[in-house]
């Protein structure tokens, strides 16, 4: 599924980058291939919790990029429809409660730098003034949130599935990132403060908190990357 988004990500790079060069005939010939690539990357069965994100995210990208399209809205609509049903079914518990004997359980206590629970919640994410991440276990995007993609100067659909050396470079993949991605996987919390250079002037200290994503069955399929800036 990951080749399917790659293959996306940069056919959208390549329409972007024709119609900045006024070039329609290019424009029109990339056209072509992305809804065959759409339709693949829907028909696609999820194999982890994490790929059922990506495909009910893009759909949610689909949504949005068309919502001047009513008919485009309705269609994408059914399709998200159609992936719950597929991933989720329809025996599943009503989330409506019974209007008799409805009893609130008390939260679960909140336990400060932890997800508590609510590592795929893109609502949550999406919100935080912190760079935020998650990375598959090879080492690439499969969500970034608003403030992460605007520091990478990307949009969050251009970065899913490219590699995270293609924005730190190699030499600090392979100095530091890697490490401590590859004892994230292996279950341990990570945090560490690192300086990245600015331009205007000296560097600036960043703190990355890294945490391992896990799978129903307790198995790490990822980590969520927290990047806080701390300044000078």
């Amino acid at each position: 599924m990951l080749e399917l988004f790659r293959a996306f990500s940069l056919r959208c790079t390549q329409i972007e980058e024709a119609i900045r060069l006024g070039d329609d005939q290019r424009v029109t010939a990339l056209d072509r291939h992305v809804e065959p690539l759409v339709e693949a990357i829907l028909a696609c069965r999820a194999d982890n919790l994490l790929e059922v994100y990506m495909q009910l995210q893009f759909v949610s990208h689909l949504i949005a990029r068309d919502a001047d399209d009513s008919a485009s809205v309705a269609e994408h609509t059914t399709v998200l429809s159609y992936l719950l049903e597929r991933y989720f079914g329809t025996h599943a518990p009503d989330w409506r409660p019974s209007p008799q004997d409805v009893r609130i359980e008390p939260p679960a206590a909140y336990v400060p730098d932890t997800d508590n629970g609510q590592f795929l919640n893109a609502a949550i994410l999406e919100s935080l003034p912190d760079r935020v991440a998650v990375l598959t276990r090879d080492y690439r995007y499969l969500y970034s949130n608003p403030a992460n993609s605007a520091h990478l100067n990307r949009k969050p659909m251009e970065l899913i599935g490219r590699h995270v050396s293609e924005f730190i470079g190699e030499e600090r993949f392979a100095q530091c990132a890697k490490q401590k991605l590859d004892a994230c996987f292996a279950g341990e919390q990570i945090d560490y403060v690192y300086e990245r250079p600015t331009e205007d002037a000296g560097p600036r200290q960043v703190r990355c908190r890294m945490s391992p994503l896990r799978d129903a069955s307790g198995t790490v399929i990822g980590a969520l990357l927290v990047m806080e800036d701390l300044g000078r």
